[in-house]
């Protein structure tokens, strides 16, 4: 099955860089933006977090919660917040990905002639009735941020 617009967005309950759990169920009411990456302080990703992190008092203004999702454990999200002061919660997704599977950001990736299975670079925004309102499955990491204010109208 394809996720579509439009579709509820698949609950989940993940531990965030401190090891809370954070559950979409308990965000109903706000908008919600989640970004799956690779990798915790890699070129690309960190381009994307700190787009984010740029926009954040846009987003925030607009109440928008965002949540950004990748295999990395907790001591390691801590890390890449302090060093680039991301503002957003950073989930962990571990093997086997259930949550990136459930949104069809895990998978089958090529590098370098190797397959190998990973994290996919996708973007999900999440309307406050827990609907899939945007799903991004080319993403700029450079403008990510920017790309969703202003599909929203909020730029």
């Amino acid at each position: 099955m394809v996720l579509q617009i439009g579709d509820a967005a698949p609950d989940f309950s993940l531990p965030d860089q401190a090891g809370t759990p954070v559950s979409l169920s308990a965000l109903k009411g706000q908008r919600v933006v989640i970004y799956f990456y690779p990798k915790d302080d890699t070129p690309g990703c960190t381009k994307e977090a700190c787009n984010f992190r740029d926009q954040w008092s846009v987003l925030e203004q607009h109440g928008i919660t965002v949540l950004g999702i990748s295999k990395d454990g907790a001591a390691s999200h801590a890390k890449f917040i302090a060093k680039y002061d991301l503002p957003f919660t950073l989930l962990t997704d571990a093997e086997p990905c259930p949550v990136a599977t459930a949104y069809e950001s895990y998978g089958l990736k090529k590098f370098m002639g190797k397959e190998y299975m990973g994290m996919m670079r996708h973007t999900f925004v999440v309307s406050p009735e827990g609907k899939l309102e945007k799903i991004y499955t080319k993403v700029k990491a450079e403008t990510m941020a920017d790309d969703i204010l202003s599909d929203l109208g909020l730029a």
